[in-house]
Order: structure tokens, then sequence, then C-alpha cells
């Protein structure tokens, strides 16, 4: 961001507010004390590697509440109903993943498991009802993180207990899948210092942006709804790389054969965050910015409307700018995701070996990390600022990951422009109305492609021609039917566009970081017809 990008929001909005600082404190919902107690007790706890522990326990127990929902599921689209299909394989899923939390909660509760294990013995010997009743209250008070632990281990333990029971059906159908489920979501729910529950929250022990220079970036940026969009997303994209992370580690934890299980149920919350952040950005970030925009044009004096008027508008053509970036990059994460679910993992019922889920996994990993990685660098660049890989991500492979997805990115969009300016060329014009709406179409699937991977090369690119580029789309975006003189503009600009994008490929490919890795143009044609919805 550049020092004179001031803005009339930069004053007049909330100069004391950190966005970031709040979403780290606040999403998860917590009163100050609580907050305080699960402070001082992650402070203490002595457990080895206790922030990946930690983290896993929380994502796994967010996984049951999203792997519960058939939209997070890999494969492609199914022929067969919900109610027709047997979700046996998902319950088993499910269980191996429920087994996990019970050990990573043992490993945290350290001495005081032993108790839980007595507590069981006791509830299976006490012949008096009352005598039970008494000691499952007592038990079940969570007053602490330790006691909060002693619950989630008590009702998964029960939940584990069940599933297997379930396991032994013939069938398993959704209804009975999803019933078991909500019955451990209701758990997760009711814990009150272990539930993940709320979509993109974000905690403090392992959420905060290690980059100066992100958060550098997130501060600057001016206007409430602005800096809190900024910041929201920064933080969202750190965790989803923290989500490969972790499902790099249980690829290459050898220790623990439920593989399957707790990856399937960290892509599910991988899968669930995408949608949740992609549809936030695309449905609410336009409305947010204007509502602010208006709140601060309203506390300007009119008579002071004529002298800043220059300072209003660029303000006003900045928000534009920062919402295109926020969409595109909505664009372009659902594409990502479409990807990586439907064509790149093995449904949840397919019967793959463990050691080729292994190698899915960190293949599923491998591609999706270098995209986040460029979806932040691409926001950073839209705001103003040229992010160094190094610098913000602690991955050494970063550059060269990153280089080499933006310079598949690049020939796949320059094949995408060349082909619709020599459609667009050959469409003559059409004979009657209906004609031309069924001819329009190709024009509507070019611009859906260009918000999700144009619109970041435009940026990330440094393209000298931003602004006309965009009006061109804009125009197209607006007409009904195909206008002559908008349609012609159009191809001008990526005609031009493609010009670019191939200097831009060749300069991409003399990069250091990138000597001695030739370009797979099989690899990048087999993707473009992915991204181009084509089934292979």
């Amino acid at each position: 961001m550049s020092s004179d990008a001031s803005g009339i929001l930069r004053g007049s909005g909330h100069p004391g507010r950190n966005a970031y600082a709040e979403l780290l404190r606040d999403t998860r919902g917590l009163r100050r004390e609580q907050q305080q107690a699960r402070e001082a007790w992650f402070a203490r706890l002595a457990a080895d590697k206790k922030d990946e522990t930690l983290f896993e326990l929380e994502i796994l127990l967010k996984g049951v509440a999203c792997f519960a929902n058939p939209r997070n599921h890999p494969g492609a689209g199914r022929r067969q109903t919900i109610v027709s299909h047997d979700f046996r394989e998902h319950l088993q899923h499910a269980r191996d993943g429920m087994a996990r939390v019970v050990q990573l909660t043992r490993t945290m509760l350290g001495d005081r498991d032993r108790a839980f294990v007595f507590q069981r013995y006791l509830e299976t010997v006490l012949p008096e009802d009352t005598a039970r009743t008494r000691l499952l209250h007592a038990t079940m008070a969570q007053e602490s993180p330790e006691s909060s632990l002693f619950v989630l281990r008590h009702g998964f333990t029960n939940l584990i207990e069940v599933a297997g029971g379930l396991l032994r059906l013939p069938r398993v159908s959704f209804r009975l899948f999803y019933a078991h489920l909500a019955t451990a979501m209701r758990e997760i729910a009711q814990s009150t210092f272990f539930n993940p529950l709320h979509a993109l929250e974000f905690r403090p022990e392992f959420d905060r942006i290690p980059s100066t220079q992100v958060l550098e970036l997130i501060h600057r940026v001016p206007g409430e709804q602005a800096h809190r969009l900024v910041a929201l997303t920064f933080l969202a994209l750190f965790r989803m790389l923290r989500y490969l992370r972790l499902l790099d580690a249980i690829a290459l934890d050898h220790s623990d054969h439920r593989v399957a299980g707790r990856g399937y149920l960290v892509l599910a919350v991988l899968r669930s965050d995408a949608r949740a952040l992609s549809n936030y950005l695309r449905r609410r970030a336009g409305a947010l910015l204007a509502d602010s925009f208006e709140r601060d044009l309203l506390r300007v004096p009119a008579s002071d409307i004529v002298a800043r008027h220059d300072e209003l508008a660029a303000e006003g053509h900045r928000l534009l700018s920062t919402k295109a970036a926020l969409s595109g990059l909505a664009a372009n994460l659902r594409l990502e995701m479409r990807r990586a679910f439907e064509h790149d993992l093995p449904p949840a019922d397919a019967l793959v070996s463990e050691s080729e889920y292994r190698v899915r996994l960190r293949a599923v990993s491998h591609g999706l990390r270098p995209a986040l990685q460029n979806a932040i660098l691409f926001l950073g660049r839209s705001l103003g600022a040229k992010l160094e890989e190094g610098r913000v991500f602690d991955d050494q492979a970063a550059r060269r990951a990153t280089s080499d997805r933006l310079r598949r990115d690049v020939w796949m969009f320059a094949q995408i422009s060349r082909a619709f300016a020599s459609k667009a060329r050959n469409t003559g014009p059409a004979p009657d109305r209906w004609t031309g709406i069924a001819s329009f179409a190709f024009v509507r699937e070019f611009l859906s492609y260009f918000r999700a991977m144009g619109y970041p090369l435009l940026r990330v690119g440094d393209y000298p021609h931003v602004d006309a580029f965009v009006s061109a789309m804009t125009a197209l975006e607006e007409s009904d039917l195909l206008d002559p003189q908008r349609l012609d503009a159009a191809i001008r600009e990526c005609e031009a566009f493609f010009e670019f994008l191939m200097k831009l490929f060749e300069q991409i490919s003399k990069r250091e970081d990138l000597a001695g890795v030739p370009f797979d143009r099989k690899g990048a044609a087999r993707a473009l017809r992915l991204y181009l919805g084509e089934r292979t």
C-alpha cells in the first residue's frame, strides 16, 4: 500500500481498531475468564508438540461436523441419491477420526486419564441408579479445560462404542450416519473450552500470522470493513495452509493406520472453510464495503464535498478494486477446491490401499499449497504491496512452487484468452433474439474464468493496461446480448493480453528458482481441461 493512499477512510473510521487481533480473540466466543483459563492451561501443558496436538484435536472435532455434510466429501457428483447410498465406509472413517480424538485427549490429560478409566469402571459396577447419576453429574461439570477434555473423552468413547455396533449392520443409511455424527456434534457444541464449530473462527494459539510484511499490510488497510475483510481473508488463507501441513503430517505418520479417517475429516474442514470464505467474499464483500464508504461519506460536511471530490472518487475506485480482488480470490478458491475434491481425491467409499491414500493425500497438499500461497501474494499485490515469498511463508520451497504454479496459470489463461478471441471473431450476427442469447453463453463462460483466473494474473503480472481490460470485461458483463462494438473491444483486449501473458510466461520460466524445472505442458493441458469442466 503506497504511503500516499490516504483516502477518507484512513482517519475517519476506527483508527484504534485492530481487526486481526479481534478475530483471533473473539471469533470463538469465549468469555474473558474462560479465555484466561484456557491460556493458563495451555501455558502449563507439558505435552510434547502441544500446539500441533491441540490443533489436530480441534480440527478433528470440527471435521466430525463438516464430514456429516456430503457436500464436503471428495469425489465427482454422484448419480445416486443420498437416500439410496450406503454410508458404511463413511461411518468407519468417522469412527477412526473419533478414535484419534480420544487418543489426543488422553495425551493432553496425562495422569488424569487414569481417573477416567476408574470412573468408567465405577459406572459399570455401581448398583444404584441414583449413585450413577451423582457420579455422572460430578464428572460432567466443565469448570476448567481439563474437565472439558474429560467430558469429551467420555462422550467420544461412548460414540465409538455405538459406531462399532452400527458398523456390524449390512448397510448404513444416510439418516443413520447423520444421526450418529449429529450426536457427536452436540457433544462438541456443549464443550465449554473446545468448541471449534463456528465458521471462520480463529485461535491465538495457532493462527497468528508470522509474516511482519502481511501484518503491516493488514494494519495499513484503511476503512473499518475493508480492514476487517482483508484481515479475515489473510487469516483464513493461512489457516488453510496449516490444514495442508496437518494433512502432510497425517500422510507421513506411519505409527497410525487410521490415516483415511483422519485425512477425510481434515479435508472436510478444508472444503467447508474454503466454501465459507468464498461465499462470504462473493455475497457480502461488496455490500460491506459500500455501507462502510456510505457511512464515512455522510460524515463529510457538505461544505467540503467539492474540495474533496477527487479524494472521495479515488477512495471509491480503491474500494471497487478491493472488491474485485476479493471476488476474484473467491472464484479462484472455488475452482481450486473443485479440482482437488472432484479429481484428485478418492471418494470416501473408494477401496484404496493405505499406501495409495497417503500418496494421494500428499499430492493434493502439494497441488493446493502453491495455489493458496499465490492467492496470498495476489491479495497483497492488489492492495499495493509486493509480498516476498521467503518472508511470508516458512516453506523453503515456496518460491519455486509458487513460480511453477504461476507459470502454469499464465499459460492456461493465455490459451483461454486466445480461444475466446478466436471464437468471438467467428461469431456472426445473431438472426434473432433467442439465437443471440444462446450464442452469448460462451461469453458468460469466459467471464467466469476471467474472474477466477484472469483477474489475479492482471495484478500479479503487473499488466500495464489493467483498466482497459477490466473496462472491456465489465462492458461485456453488463450486456444481455452480443453487442458487436463491446465484443470487438473485448477481442482486442484479449489478444493484447494473450501476447502479454506469453511474454510473462517466458520471463517466469527464466527465473532463477525455476532453473532446471521444465514446463510440464501435458500436465498444464490436463489441468486446463479440468478447469474447463471436461472430465478425463
